[in-house]
């Protein structure tokens, strides 16, 4: 049975206590928090957890296999450091860290201890991601052309985090997975609204090789709330719109081609080709639960988790390289992986 130590029981901590505790094959024996309301609200809801305010009673204790990492994003490198020089594997909230220089000093140590690294990408567990990654890699919608996303609400600002780091990390960690290309270069515009806070609204370009394309249109300034993201393929495309209760994905059988008939390119230079619709069955399994019996099987058979560290990293990466290129009135930055 392995043994979780969560630091941090704030806005995401609680439900990651939930499902370890819940998993086969895992329970929490710690809880590390700094406000003592929040450390009573575990103790009132799981008694037999210890619950502390010093992080380093988890850290140091011998009986705990892995320290999950909740809490802002600035602490992440100093807690997951400190968790893997006591040999511990560790689950880090996304993003990974702050910068790229801290993501590539965590994947160090933790290939220097053959210890792993989890990172929180949690979308990429859910049902409609990974039907998607499912359809992408059978080759049923042909050829990646183009993505195209919408992730805009009114609010939560954060205060830790501008609106690039905290929305369209998922669109960059659902593109990660479910792209074999990585992007070759980002461009980006933000701004923020409000004055000496973080940015609110942005508009993030990722290109690809073969001139192909992402692009994700994030905001906490918007009156509705909208997820959806639109991909298309050579031979089929994908709406996927996560506030859907059935139908989330949806398989447009539509295409275009360039017209090659020497009798009808004088007529028409493209040629379009639309069908049916199919919303298929998703795995209705909650992302968190898929993420605990994963991260489990991870740590008792050595095998490396599908958000990695080098995944986080990459994802660190592009963030970190988005925001200079925002800095730079949108300049497009190259990446290298």
């Amino acid at each position: 049975m392995l043994k979780y130590g969560v630091i941090g029981y704030g806005y995401w901590g609680p439900n990651l206590v939930r499902v370890f505790n819940a998993a086969r094959g895992s329970s929490v024996k710690r809880v590390a928090d700094l406000s003592v309301d929040n450390l009573n609200k575990v103790h009132s809801t799981y008694p037999t957890i210890e619950i502390t305010t010093d992080y380093r009673d988890l850290i140091d204790d011998a009986d705990i296999d892995v320290i999950v990492v909740a809490t802002p994003i600035e602490t992440h490198f100093t807690f997951a450091m400190e968790a893997l020089k006591a040999g511990k594997h560790v689950y880090i909230e996304k993003p990974m860290a702050a910068t790229v220089g801290d993501a590539e000093k965590l994947l160090e140590e933790a290939a220097r201890r053959d210890l792993l690294i989890f990172v929180d990408h949690t979308f990429i567990y859910t049902g409609a991601v990974l039907k998607i990654h499912e359809l992408m890699d059978s080759g049923k919608i042909g050829d990646f052309l183009y993505y195209d996303s919408v992730r805009i609400n009114l609010g939560l600002f954060q205060s830790d985090v501008n609106v690039v780091w905290d929305l369209a990390v998922h669109d960059i960690s659902i593109l990660d997975h479910i792209i074999p290309q990585k992007p070759q270069a980002v461009s980006c515009q933000a701004i923020s609204i409000i004055k000496n806070q973080p940015e609110s609204l942005a508009y993030l370009t990722l290109y690809y090789a073969d001139n192909k394309m992402a692009h994700i249109h994030v905001s906490w300034l918007s009156p509705i709330k909208i997820r959806q993201t639109l991909i298309g393929g050579s031979k089929q495309m994908i709406v996927y719109n996560d506030l859907e209760l059935s139908e989330k994905v949806k398989i447009y059988d539509k295409s275009v081609e360039l017209v090659t008939d020497p009798d009808e390119v004088t007529r028409l230079r493209v040629g379009y080709r639309s069908g049916d619709m199919l919303a298929p069955n998703l795995d209705g399994t909650e992302a968190l639960s898929q993420i605990a019996d994963h991260f489990n099987d991870c740590v008792t058979t050595g095998r490396q988790p599908i958000t990695n560290g080098e995944t986080g990293a990459r994802i660190v990466q592009i963030l970190e390289s988005a925001m200079l290129s925002a800095a730079r009135k949108g300049e497009v930055v190259a990446l290298e992986f």
